[in-house]
C-alpha cells in the first residue's frame, strides 16, 4: 500500500509539471481571467476575501491534518518538519492574513475560484503527504548547502512577496479610486514584484526539499505567474504613458 501511494505521489508530481506547461500555453492564449481582467458579466462571482480564504484553505488544512496524524512517520525528523513548516507558513499567511487585509477587491469568477481550490487541494495533498510519510532525509540534511541555500531563498522570497503585497494594498489613499503605478521595493525594477517573490520562495523550497514534488510545485508556479506578470506589464504600459520603460515584467534586468 505504501509503495503504491509513493508511486502515486511521484506520478502526481510529474503530472503537475505537465499541467504547468499546459497552463502556460493556455494563459498565453486566453490571459488570466481574474481581477481587473475578469468580465463584469461573469456568472456567480465570489467575493474577493471569501474566495482567497476558501481557495487557499486546503493548502493550510491538509498539512495541519498531516501534522496531527498519528502515523506521520517522517515528521520525527527535523528536515521534514522544517520543510512542511515552510509550506505551512506561506499558506497561513495567504489564508489568514493576506485575505483579511484585502481592501475591496474585485469578485473572483466562479471558475477561477474552483480551479484555484482544486489546485490547492491537489498540491496541498502532494506536498504534505510526501513530507509527512515518504521523504527520507538524514538528520544532517539541514546543514547541506542545498538546504541552507534553499531556505534562505524561501525566506527572501516570502519577505519580497509580503512587502510587495503591502505596496499594492497601499497604492490608493482612503476614498481614492482607479489604478496607480506601483513604486518602491522591487517595483522600481519589475511590474510583478509580488509574483517574483513567490517564484523565488518556491524555488527555494524546491531546492531545500531536493524532490520532484518540490520542483514540480516551483515549475507550476513559474509557468502560471510568468504569464500573469507579462499580462500585468503590458497592461501598465498601455494604461500609463509615463510608465517606466526600463522596468521588466517579472525578472529584474531580464524580462
Amino acid at each position: 500500500m505504501a509503495l503504491a501511494e509513493q508511486f502515486l505521489l511521484d506520478a502526481l508530481a510529474y503530472l503537475e509539471c505537465a499541467l504547468g506547461f499546459v497552463s502556460y500555453v493556455l494563459l498565453r492564449v486566453v490571459g488570466s481571467p481574474y481581477g481587473r481582467y475578469a468580465s463584469p458579466h461573469s456568472a456567480f462571482p465570489v467575493p474577493a476575501r471569501a474566495a482567497w480564504v476558501l481557495q487557499e484553505l486546503p493548502s493550510l488544512a491538509l498539512p495541519l491534518l498531516a501534522c496531527a496524524g498519528a502515523r506521520a512517520e517522517r515528521l520525527n525528523r527535523w528536515p521534514n518538519c522544517i520543510l512542511l513548516g515552510m509550506f505551512l507558513i506561506h499558506y497561513a499567511q495567504r489564508t489568514l492574513i493576506f485575505s483579511l487585509l484585502i481592501r475591496g477587491g474585485k469578485p473572483t469568477p466562479l471558475y477561477s475560484f474552483v480551479l484555484a481550490f482544486v489546485f490547492c487541494t491537489y498540491n496541498g495533498y502532494l506536498q504534505s503527504r510526501y513530507l509527512s510519510q515518504y521523504a527520507v532525509y538524514s538528520d544532517d540534511w539541514v546543514t547541506d548547502p542545498r538546504f541552507l541555500t534553499g531556505f534562505v531563498l524561501w525566506l527572501v522570497g516570502l519577505l519580497i512577496n509580503i512587502h510587495s503585497d503591502h505596496v499594492l494594498r497601499n497604492l490608493r489613499k482612503p476614498g481614492e479610486t482607479g489604478y496607480k503605478i506601483p513604486r518602491g521595493g522591487l517595483f522600481e525594477y519589475i511590474s510583478a514584484a509580488n509574483y517574483f517573490g513567490e517564484v523565488v520562495e518556491w524555488c527555494g523550497y524546491a531546492l531545500a526539499s531536493w524532490s520532484i514534488q518540490g520542483w514540480a510545485f516551483a515549475l507550476f508556479t513559474f509557468c502560471t505567474l510568468v504569464t500573469r506578470a507579462q499580462q500585468h506589464h503590458q497592461w501598465y504600459l498601455d494604461k500609463f504613458e509615463d510608465y517606466p520603460k526600463f522596468r521588466k515584467a517579472m525578472i529584474p534586468f531580464l524580462f
